[in-house]
């Protein structure tokens, strides 16, 4: 990687990936429409000559075009990954994420850009069941989606593999990552639970029973898989040019847990009040869980636990709280 296109660069995982690929020497070209993003996140990039910031959305395909010119890889982390409210805005998971990826792929293909990452999710699986037996069930590669976001990132993952299986682009990484946590997160549980306990700390509002079962991820821990297998060029010589890696820890918790963790930190005990169901809202998955051996075969493995995680993420939240007002 000499000169690196990212998409998503003011968001949360995109400017920590834009602060190592810099401190590693790496030119990065950052991509933004900034409707999430946020500018204080890339203060340190751009007082760097190798960085430029460019304004723009993956919507608009001639300027997206223009921006990628001279780079040879894409991080293409860009997407609305607002599940719980994806049936209020049903359009925007198709545009932010399906539409967009092509977009980001043709342009690519106009600036013979060859080698691309893009952020999946654990969501896709939707809520296929895991078993033995042969031949492979349909519920097994072709999962029930449950969510708009599962089925636009389904997509966006089919488009990759074929545009890597017509040679229009010589490596494809697809990363399905759990909920990713740590410094710079502006959305999720974490996020949630926090805002509502600044405002009472008595009371904590949780969606579903809390029995749910996630697996979560810390920020550089999922940047430094994605740099590990990228500059192994594993996909180069997988067979259709795409390789695939879950990412995430050998371990789960349940939302009672996390909440658990963030009251003991906080020094809190609040009343619960539970909606009901093991779902929080249409589309949640009460169990998300990945198996992460593949990535870990490659040397690859996290450095802290979910636990860990939540506590640092929770800090860096206290310490940030102007994050509130800036999402609002």
């Amino acid at each position: 990687m000499k000169k690196v296109f990212v998409t998503g660069a003011a968001g949360f995982i995109g400017s920590t990936l834009i602060d190592r690929l810099l401190a590693d020497g790496v030119s990065v070209v950052g991509w933004d429409n900034f409707s999430t993003g946020q500018e204080r996140f890339l203060e340190g990039a751009r007082g760097q000559q190798a960085f430029t910031l460019v304004r723009g959305d993956n919507l608009d395909l001639p300027a997206l075009t223009a921006a990628m010119r001279g780079c040879d890889f894409v991080f293409h982390l860009a997407a609305n990954a607002d599940i719980k409210d994806g049936w209020q805005h049903p359009k925007k998971d198709l545009e932010q994420n399906t539409i967009a990826t092509f977009n980001v792929l043709e342009a690519m293909r106009a600036n013979g850009v060859k080698r691309i990452a893009f952020s999946s999710t654990g969501s896709v699986y939707g809520e296929a069941l895991v078993t033995p037996e042969k031949p492979t069930p349909e519920t097994d590669d072709f999962p029930i989606q449950t969510s708009l976001y599962g089925a636009s990132k389904t997509a966006g993952e089919g488009l990759l593999a074929a545009y890597a299986e017509g040679s229009q682009i010589d490596e494809a990484y697809i990363f399905r990552f759990v909920s990713i946590l740590g410094e710079r997160y502006t959305h999720g549980h974490v996020f949630d639970f926090y805002k509502q306990l600044i405002e009472h700390p008595d009371h904590l509002r949780v969606l579903g029973d809390g029995t749910q079962r996630k697996g979560y991820l810390y920020v550089q821990d999922c940047i430094a898989a994605m740099l590990h297998v990228t500059r192994a060029h594993t996909a180069r010589d997988a067979k259709h040019h795409t390789q695939i890696y879950n990412l995430g820890t050998p371990e789960f918790v349940q939302v009672n847990d996390s909440i658990a963790h963030i009251c003991a930190a906080l020094n809190l005990k609040p009343r619960l009040e539970y909606t009901g169901g093991n779902r929080g809202w249409i589309g949640d998955n009460p169990f998300i869980f990945l198996d992460t051996k593949k990535i870990q075969s490659t040397g690859w493995k996290p450095q802290l636990t979910i636990k860990q995680g939540i506590e640092r993420t929770l800090r860096w939240l206290q310490a940030n709280r102007w994050v509130y007002e800036a999402r609002h």
